[in-house]
């Protein structure tokens, strides 16, 4: 499966951006879907996740309460709405699928079998 992501660019402190994130390909089978995000001399770290029948989702603590995921199951989209951004929001943020039969998210990087090619967020002070 390809994953296209979108949505990226440049706000400023307290504004909102909202990423999309396509898949395309072998779109029939069950996929979680997760957001991660790396700045620049840092490690990816998690975001946020959800079930393949968006009915959990889970968040890291700093994205808790800021950011949700959602996702359009029939549009083989699954979308980062992020309100409140922060300058340490700052960095590329990236789409990943974990092919799955079970009902579960997943938060770390090495459980996901694909990936999109990253959007930048950019938040200035």
């Amino acid at each position: 499966v390809q994953l296209q992501a979108s949505g990226g660019g440049l706000v400023q402190a307290g504004g909102s951006l909202r990423l999309a994130c396509v898949a395309s390909g072998d779109t029939g089978s069950s996929y979680a879907m997760g957001w991660f995000r790396q700045a620049p001399g840092k490690e990816r770290e998690f975001v946020a996740t959800i079930s393949r029948a968006g009915t959990k989702r889970y968040y890291s603590d700093s994205a808790k309460g800021r950011f949700t995921i959602s996702r359009d199951n029939a549009k083989n989209s699954v979308y980062l709405q992020m309100n409140s951004l922060k300058p340490e929001d700052t960095a590329v943020y990236y789409c990943a699928a974990r092919l799955t039969v079970t009902g579960t998210y997943y938060s770390t990087a090495p459980e996901y079998n694909y990936w999109g090619q990253g959007a930048q967020v950019t938040v200035s002070s």
